[in-house]
């Protein structure tokens, strides 16, 4: 088992929160968020990435992937 997979967290990878952007999706049910990778091959790296539920500055998610990354919201 390599190192990077020994410290993955429930086949994932933890992140933290940095900056909440702001609410997408038809409904704003969506929320877009800026996260700092902690663990795996892109640790230090921070994303851009859409999450359903409440979040916050500060909270940990763990991401499946850490390839893909959400779309830049638009202004109105």
């Amino acid at each position: 088992m390599a190192k990077t997979e020994e410290r993955r967290i429930d086949s994932g990878f933890p992140a933290e929160v940095v900056e909440v952007i702001g609410r997408t999706g038809a409904t704003g049910g969506i929320i877009q968020v800026k996260v700092k990778i902690q663990d795996g091959r892109d640790k230090g790296r921070v994303i851009r990435r859409n999450v359903k539920g409440p979040v916050q500055k500060g909270d940990t998610l763990v991401l499946l992937e850490t390839d893909r990354e959400a779309k830049e919201l638009r202004s109105p």
